[in-house]
């Protein structure tokens, strides 16, 4: 259990962190540490980022940001999910996302920042944060849904299934849950059969021409997270989700 990386030219980077994959602080960073090898290896040709259990990613670990004294935990959490969604973009391969269950929070920010995301007919994605006392991954949710609809989403922490993502082209395709490893693999066989040294300056010349720089606009986004923790609406949230479960 964890975070696992299966190496090979479809490499897959494995989240099983029982109950729900909400990471701990060092998980999201075993995470990014996991897709980074991953890019570097000269053998691996696409890399396909899955999960075991009853979800796909349920963002942070809050028990153990409010189990930590201070601020630690938090910081740790944003620099961890800064680190995991920076390096699935800066994947020197495609990254394809399997999202089955649930995608919230983190969750997002992993699967927006993917270059293809394939799901389950159960999947489905949202932001809870501002029901957390927290803002973040509204860049990411930006790149899978249109503009309004993203708003909405943020100030309402509704949730939108995979095929209503496949109806806006952002979800390429839908499978059972049983069937969505496979239908992940198969997209990536495809890629992984064209010349490597072309697809990874594909991934280059993709990223050179995104018109939002990711990184910086989620780091905007964490700033006020920061603020709404100094002003005590976040520890407030938070205690009410713990308190709750």
């Amino acid at each position: 259990m964890g975070i696992t990386l299966r190496a090979g030219p479809i490499a897959e980077v494995v989240m099983d962190v029982p109950p729900v994959n909400a990471l701990t602080v060092r998980h999201w960073h075993d995470l990014a540490g996991a897709v980074r090898e991953a890019g570097e290896d000269p053998a691996t040709r696409v890399v396909v980022l899955r999960a075991e259990g009853r979800g796909f990613n349920a963002g942070v670990d809050i028990k153990e940001m409010q189990a930590s004294e201070g601020h630690r935990a938090l910081v740790g959490a944003n620099r961890g999910c800064y680190a995991a969604f920076a390096a699935v973009y800066d994947c020197a391969v495609p990254v394809i996302a399997a999202v089955h269950g649930f995608c919230l929070g983190g969750g997002v920010g992993l699967a927006g920042n993917a270059d293809i995301v394939v799901a389950s007919d159960d999947a489905y994605f949202g932001l809870p944060e501002v029901d957390r006392g927290a803002l973040g991954a509204a860049t990411h949710l930006a790149r899978l849904v249109p503009q309004h609809l993203m708003r909405a989403m943020v100030y309402t922490c509704r949730t939108v299934t995979a095929g209503e993502l496949r109806a806006f082209g952002s979800v390429l395709e839908v499978a059972p849950r049983d069937k969505l490893r496979e239908l992940a693999l198969e997209v990536a066989g495809g890629i992984a059969a064209k010349d490597p040294y072309v697809i990874r300056r594909a991934k280059e010349s993709l990223n050179g021409i995104d018109p939002v720089d990711v990184k910086r606009a989620y780091r905007f986004e964490q700033g006020f997270t920061f603020e709404l923790n100094l002003m005590g609406a976040g520890d407030a949230h938070r205690d009410r989700f713990v308190e709750g479960t």
